[in-house]
C-alpha cells in the first residue's frame, strides 16, 4: 500500500471536526493521500495530493468531505506521507 519513505497516520475524529482536521493536516505539509473511513473501515473517499493542489482545486473536496461530515457520527482519517 505504501511506497518507500512514506509512512502512514490515524485519527479518529467526529464528524464535526472532521473538515478542520483535514484543512490542519494539509496545512502541515507532505501529505500524499488522506482517506475517510466510518466506524466500519469503508472507506468513503480517497484524496489524492500532490505538491501543487491547493485554493480552487480543492473546493471541490471541501464540499464532499463537508457532506460526507453529515452522514455519520465518528471517522477514521488515514494519512499518507512522504518522509
Amino acid at each position: 500500500m505504501s511506497e518507500p519513505n512514506t509512512h502512514y497516520e490515524e485519527f479518529h475524529v467526529n464528524g464535526e471536526s472532521l473538515v478542520a482536521k483535514i484543512k490542519e493536516i494539509i496545512h502541515e505539509g507532505n501529505v500524499r493521500r488522506i482517506l475517510i473511513k466510518d466506524e466500519k473501515g469503508n472507506t468513503y473517499i480517497e484524496i489524492p495530493l500532490t505538491v501543487g493542489l491547493v485554493g480552487v482545486v480543492l473546493l471541490p473536496v471541501w464540499a464532499a468531505v463537508g457532506a460526507i461530515a453529515a452522514l455519520a457520527a465518528n471517522f477514521t482519517i488515514g494519512v499518507e506521507k512522504a518522509d
